[in-house]
């Protein structure tokens, strides 16, 4: 799928605190039609988030026509390792306007979300939101295109 349209196929994971919520939104998704894969955990056991963090990352990164979305307790550490990875803009949304906007101007392909901060209801219509919206373009592509180039300005010892 073309990353300026709506996002298609979805990869999921969680840690614990995000279990539930996940299993929520992965049965609300397949009843609207939404092709999701999930990559686990398999049960509310305690698990390390960035195990799961690292899968959703690692196949967003390599498969442009992907998108993901990760829980854990409160977004954050999700936040954090997913985007350690190139090529992907994970955002966390803890509400419907935010994820609007992120899509439009971050053409964002990991939501992130908190199992312990937001409820079922609400964190659905933050995933349905988050899946229609288009990215604009325009100027934002060219801000997008300087944060892709960070990585590299670095690597050559230019920042």
């Amino acid at each position: 799928m073309n990353r300026e349209n709506k996002i298609g196929k979805i990869v999921i994971a969680s840690d614990h605190a995000g279990f539930e919520l996940k299993q929520s939104l992965i049965e609300a998704m397949r009843a609207d039609g939404v092709e999701v894969t999930d990559l686990g955990p398999d049960s509310s056991d305690q698990v390390d988030y960035p195990d799961y963090g690292i899968k959703v990352a690692n196949m967003v990164s390599e498969d442009e026509n992907l998108s993901g979305i990760v829980m854990c307790g409160t977004g954050i550490g999700m936040s954090i390792v997913v985007n350690r990875f190139p090529k992907v803009r994970g955002t966390l949304c803890n509400d419907v306007y935010t994820a609007k906007l992120c899509r439009q101007h971050n053409d964002s392909n990991i939501l992130i979300m908190g199992g312990r901060v937001i409820g079922k209801g609400l964190a659905y219509e933050i995933v349905r939101t988050w899946m229609s919206t288009p990215f604009e373009g325009g100027r934002h592509g060219r801000r997008l295109e300087k944060i892709n180039n960070i990585g590299k300005m670095l690597s050559k010892g230019e920042l």
